[in-house]
């Protein structure tokens, strides 16, 4: 049985007013989504439409930007590398923490604070929630996170808005499903807080042990968010516009645990029979088998569309906090 919480909600549409707007984003920090009131979420929206249909533009000429990855990346980390070089800008770094300082005994406050007089702006991931308000207090270049712990991954969340507004042309009246690891998944957390900027109703598919916590479940109902609690795919398929799935972490739970839910929450083709037309499948990626491979030729799959719009809103972060004039 669905639990479910409605109250009344208002908000605006993304594409509801198209006129020029104020860069108010200018030498900012970008750490959580609560950072952006709607406002901010249009102008970097707008900003990343205007850049994919506009490749060419260097907007980041003489820019240094930092790259400071603790922990491993893939997508993230190429996506803000080609963001960055394809602006012009120009790129130092490093990939893990392996051969840094911090291996000496250097603290993230003094690694930090030097990295900010070699860059003009700084992306760091790190493995410990916090971390990035932590190098954001610390220095005076504007600083994005890519991703804290399991706390906050704003960058996902807004490109994750960005490619709902291009496949379903609107954000408000929306039904999505958030599926898998709802507990530890970052990208599922900041993707929570920005849904409650927009008349969306949400479906929350996920064991008991990886429900979304109830810290944010208790700000949803606080701004009128309608949710409700699901424990099948089948279940959420005909109700909603959107299906994000998320990868169930196996180092969660132990082997026969794993297995056993790791069946359960296994997206296939099949499962489309009853599904709205207009139904789109998205991931934040990497997928492990959470997605069965039959659904990429599916006209549902849309999270390699999604994953290539990084780009595009990456460009437009870095474009809006370094340019005073936007574009």
């Amino acid at each position: 049985m669905a639990r479910i919480y409605s109250e009344t909600c208002s908000a605006s549409s993304v594409n509801e007013r198209d006129s020029i707007m104020e860069n108010t984003l200018y030498g900012c920090d970008i750490i959580s989504m609560k950072d952006l009131p709607l406002a901010r979420i249009k102008l970097i929206m707008k900003t990343a439409a205007r850049l994919k249909a506009q490749r060419a533009l260097h907007l980041l000429n003489n820019k240094v930007i930092a790259h400071c990855f603790f922990e491993p990346s893939t997508r993230t980390r190429l996506s803000f590398e080609a963001a960055t070089l394809r602006l012009g800008g120009s790129v130092i770094g490093f990939s893990s923490d392996e051969a840094l300082s911090i291996q000496k005994g250097e603290t993230l406050h003094d690694t930090m604070r030097v990295v900010s007089e070699y860059a003009d702006l700084i992306i760091i991931r790190h493995p410990k929630e916090g971390a990035a308000r932590l190098a954001a207090d610390i220095s005076p270049r504007p600083v994005i996170n890519a991703g804290d712990g399991a706390n906050q991954h704003p960058t996902q969340a807004l490109v994750d808005l960005f490619t709902i507004q291009e496949c379903q042309n609107k954000m408000d009246g929306l039904s999505i499903a958030l599926v898998g690891d709802l507990k530890y998944g970052r990208t599922i957390h900041s993707f929570a807080q920005a849904c409650m900027l927009f008349d969306i109703r949400l479906f929350l598919v996920a064991p008991e042990s990886l429900a979304l916590p109830e810290s944010i479940c208790d700000t949803l109902k606080k701004v009128g968010v309608r949710f409700s609690f699901h424990q099948s795919i089948e279940e959420v398929i005909p109700k909603v516009d959107i299906l994000y799935m998320t990868r169930i972490q196996q180092e969660r739970f132990n082997d026969a645990e794993y297995q056993q839910i790791r069946k359960q929450y296994i997206l296939k083709p099949e499962m489309f029979a009853s599904a709205r037309p207009n139904l789109k499948v998205l991931h934040p990626l990497p997928r492990v088998n959470e997605i069965d491979i039959g659904v990429d030729e599916t006209p549902y799959a849309y999270y390699f569309e999604q994953a290539a719009n990084g780009i595009y809103v990456r460009q437009a972060l870095l474009t809006l906090l370094l340019n005073k004039e936007g574009i």
